[in-house]
């Protein structure tokens, strides 16, 4: 798990970003140091939890193991995934991460709603890697 990047579970798992006190812009992934917006002076950054449901502004499919430091088991096939960029209309940025298991580019459409929810990235005998996954709103895991 990234560190700070999420909270929660189930219905109250949300995404962590940072807003500027000065100028209201918000940022993920967060930012702990300076305000992103060139226009800005800069104010104290803070916490903030992100929409929890947005809009498919786009979609693909990863059909290719991806380099390092994404953590995979080489000895396994590669099963491809499918990723997604969601727009959060209240925070006006587009987040991308993967669809949740058992969801495909062919269950997708633009515009739909998507829903964060707690995944797992990998896992190995000593370690889960948590993050998180999009899925389509009104589907159970």
């Amino acid at each position: 798990m990234v560190a700070d990047w999420f909270t929660g579970e189930g219905s109250s798992f949300r995404l962590l970003g940072t807003r500027c006190s000065a100028c209201s812009c918000v940022f993920f992934p967060r930012e702990d140091t300076n305000c992103r917006n060139p226009g800005c002076q800069g104010g104290e950054l803070e916490e903030f939890p992100l929409s929890r449901r947005g809009r498919v502004w786009s979609y693909t499919d990863a059909r290719y193991r991806p380099p390092s430091p994404y953590v995979t088991n080489p000895e396994l096939p590669w099963v491809p995934y499918a990723l997604i960029a969601v727009e959060l209309a209240a925070e006006r940025m587009v987040v991308l991460g993967q669809a949740a298991p058992g969801v495909t580019v062919a269950d997708l459409t633009v515009g739909m709603e998507v829903e964060a929810v707690s995944g797992v990235l990998y896992e190995d005998a000593e370690t889960v890697w948590t993050t998180w996954h999009w899925r389509p709103t009104g589907v159970e895991a």
